[in-house]
């Protein structure tokens, strides 16, 4: 693992997490372009550190939604708070359910596996498309439909499929307010993001004996600063019904990726 590739991927992360692209997508296929064999451990600390960093950016963007939404929940009266964090927790069923009993199945397909990932592109462009030719609606966040976006949710497990883009997609189908669609999108998976964070932190043996600490922050601080960026460009975008475009990019990357892996 060297500076560049770290600062690239990071970028990558970074973007990527935000944008509907889906972020583990690019980062196989980034992977594959390098060759990254930067493995073991290290790789792991690595995919950490890019996720530490998109995950801050969420915090820091969202930080008024966030700490009100803390305010709200320690109040002794019923309020608008606790109801969001009832949604919050449904949603989070069905990705639970999926990291605790598919989590080996699930971790096999992350490996350079271009087919698949060019495939799932292709899939996160057809549900891009058919949320922007949806008539848009002002529709409020229902416990119902938090279910049922927390099981799209569970299904952006799979690299190639855009968490972001599959989550705010589903929200808009459901006929969900734009601004609120992304809002919930992003907030939905704060708890997920630094549950799996700390698993993986318990999952390590050890620190390895030759860790690249520079590296590992470059990563980091490229997927904070671009996660930042990214996150209120997407806002932005769905706002402005901009999602088809990036249907048209997982179409062609999704091509590339699953001719070249065919290939």
């Amino acid at each position: 693992m060297n500076t560049v590739e770290s600062l690239v991927l990071g970028i990558i992360q970074g973007l990527t997490e935000f944008l509907p692209i889906s972020s583990s997508g690019h980062l196989e296929i980034g992977k594959a372009i390098f060759g990254s064999e930067a493995l073991g451990e290290e790789s792991l600390f690595l995919t950490l550190a890019l996720h530490v960093g998109t995950a801050l950016s969420t915090l820091i963007v969202f930080r008024k939604d966030i700490t009100d939404l803390v305010k709200g929940m320690f109040s002794t009266k019923k309020n608008d708070s606790h109801t969001f964090a009832i949604k919050i927790i449904l949603s989070m069923i069905p990705a639970v359910f999926i990291g605790l009993f598919l989590e080996k199945q699930i971790t096999a397909l992350f490996d350079q596996n271009l087919i698949l990932v060019g495939s799932m592109l292709l899939f996160t462009g057809v549900i891009l498309y058919w949320a922007e030719k949806t008539p848009k609606a002002e529709g409020q966040v229902t416990p119902k439909k938090a279910l049922l976006i927390g099981i799209v949710q569970s299904i952006a497990i799979l690299p190639g499929i855009s968490r972001s883009g599959s989550t705010i997609a589903g929200a808009l189908i459901l006929g969900i307010d734009r601004e609120r669609a992304a809002r919930f999108s992003f907030l939905m998976v704060l708890p997920l993001i630094f549950g799996s964070m700390a698993k993986s932190l318990l999952d390590f043996e050890g620190v390895p004996e030759q860790l690249h600490l520079i590296p590992l922050f470059i990563g980091f601080l490229a997927s904070l600063v671009t996660g930042i960026f990214a996150c209120k460009w997407m806002i932005a975008l769905v706002k402005r019904s901009q999602l088809i475009y990036f249907s048209f990019y997982c179409f062609i990357v999704g091509g590339i990726s699953l001719i070249y892996g065919l290939l």
